[in-house]
């Protein structure tokens, strides 16, 4: 018989308590793929409200030149 499993539903780190600031690129990085493109909720584990403030901080890196842009 096969037994199936449920995935497991990834909790947002930023309900966690961990926090992402625009200038801290180890944290950014998290976010983005290797194009540089930001990773969607269902891969991060972000809630929608978390998920668009992050879009929000790395589009500020990326305005900043801290990381770079997509083309």
């Amino acid at each position: 018989m096969a037994e199936f499993y449920r995935k497991k539903k990834k909790v947002c780190q930023m309900c966690a308590g961990k926090s992402v600031d625009y200038k801290d690129v180890g944290v950014i990085t998290k976010y983005i793929n290797e194009k540089g493109k930001i990773m969607p909720r269902r891969m991060t584990g972000n809630c929608a409200r978390h998920q668009r403030f992050i879009a929000q901080q790395v589009k500020r890196a990326r305005f900043m030149a801290i990381i770079p842009e997509v083309k």
